[in-house]
């Protein structure tokens, strides 16, 4: 009767073991099928979309140009220097300074010079008493033509005796040639110069060129006159020009001409400066143009994203989850040609009108689902301005 009793245990025992071990797996396998549905509803449905903001390709009209750089020239430059040798007596002038023509910027010593300079004059004093008495006599017929002529020659070269000693007394002041700015000063007080010593730089404010070059190609697109548009960087001034003079002989090695240009306004722009010209063309051209951050580029070409409504394979739209329409980035190569500012010219492969992918593109795919948010987004200037920070 006992081991009837424990056997009777026992196999109450073992049922319930085999009840929770198939309640177990009932339920680790509906935690795998439901897994496996979701997977099969996941990749029936695709990868989820991605958020991206747009724009609408436009269709612009731009003006035709040219494009170099150059350097900003003064219409008139020099390294002022003496022309006679001699010890700086004096500087009038400091770095940096505006002077007018003519002004005095150095002294040398000129004590020699004025000392002789006074005798010759005391010489050339006394033979022009000598010549007026020599005439007074002569009229009178006391005094032979000879002895006239005599006192005639001997006060002309007392006279250009006192020029010349006058002249060298000149070479010892050093002028400014024109109005203008002075550049860094060279010299000191008491140093000796030799003829041509270079004692500072002056360049003309009244007017000032651009000098650039263009290959021999564009030359025959230009003429004197043109408007050429000079800035100095994407914040820099910017001006106008216009076009003055076209060398015409090229460059044996670059092929190359040189052209130069008036400027018209100099705010912000000195000579020497490095700047970015364009040559503005009388034609101008329709163009398609898209953000410049539209652009995916790759080894194997640029290309867009162009935003569609998905499709099944019957041609019929499909709806997202949310009941709105769903919406694919298709990829479409595309050849580029001009940027200006923000923009890029597009010469193939898209339209005016198409909605692009304008932020977010570098992590699409062709075929990629994608959500447009185009609550914040920065709108592309042709012209921007950004703040120097």
């Amino acid at each position: 009767m006992g081991g009837i009793k424990n056997f009777v245990r026992y196999l109450v025992v073992m049922v319930g073991v085999v009840l929770v071990l198939g309640g177990l797996g009932g339920m680790k396998f509906a935690q795998i099928s439901s897994l496996v549905a979701y997977g099969k509803a996941a990749r029936a449905a695709g990868p989820p979309p991605e958020v991206v903001g747009t724009m609408e390709s436009k269709q612009e009209i731009w003006e035709n140009r040219l494009f170099s750089v150059g350097t900003i020239a003064p219409a008139r430059g020099v390294t002022v220097s003496n022309d006679a040798a001699g010890v700086v007596s004096a500087i009038n002038f400091e770095s940096g300074q505006r002077v007018r023509h003519g002004q005095v910027l150095v002294d040398l010593d000129n004590r020699v010079e004025r000392a002789a300079l006074a005798s010759a004059q005391a010489q050339a004093s006394l033979a022009r008493i000598s010549a007026k008495r020599a005439r007074a006599l002569f009229e009178e017929s006391a005094v032979p033509r000879a002895q006239l002529d005599s006192a005639e020659s001997a006060l002309q070269s007392a006279t250009a005796n006192v020029n010349e000693l006058q002249a060298q007394i000149d070479r010892k002041v050093v002028r400014a040639p024109f109005d203008g700015r002075l550049g860094i000063r060279l010299i000191n007080l008491g140093q000796y110069l030799n003829p041509g010593t270079a004692i500072t730089d002056l360049q003309s404010t009244d007017a000032n060129y651009v000098d650039f070059t263009l290959p021999q190609q564009q030359l025959k697109q230009i003429a004197v006159g043109m408007v050429v548009r000079i800035n100095e960087g994407l914040t820099g001034p910017h001006a106008e020009a216009a076009i003055t003079a076209i060398d015409p002989t090229l460059d044996p090695v670059t092929r190359s001409g040189r052209v130069r240009a008036a400027v018209k306004k100099m705010d912000g722009l000195s000579p020497g400066m490095f700047v970015n010209v364009s040559v503005v063309l009388p034609e101008k051209r329709k163009v398609t143009m898209v953000a410049a951050t539209a652009l995916v580029h790759a080894s194997f070409g640029d290309s867009v994203f162009v935003v569609e409504q998905r499709k099944d394979d019957q041609g019929a739209a499909i709806t997202g989850p949310d009941g709105k329409p769903a919406r694919l980035a298709r990829q479409q190569f595309v050849k580029t040609g001009e940027a200006r500012g923000d923009f890029a010219e597009v010469l193939e492969g898209v339209k005016p009108g198409e909605e692009v992918v304008a932020q977010g593109a570098f992590k699409l795919r062709n075929g990629a689902p994608v959500m447009v948010n185009n609550s914040v987004k920065v709108e592309p200037q042709l012209a921007p301005r950004p703040e120097n920070r």
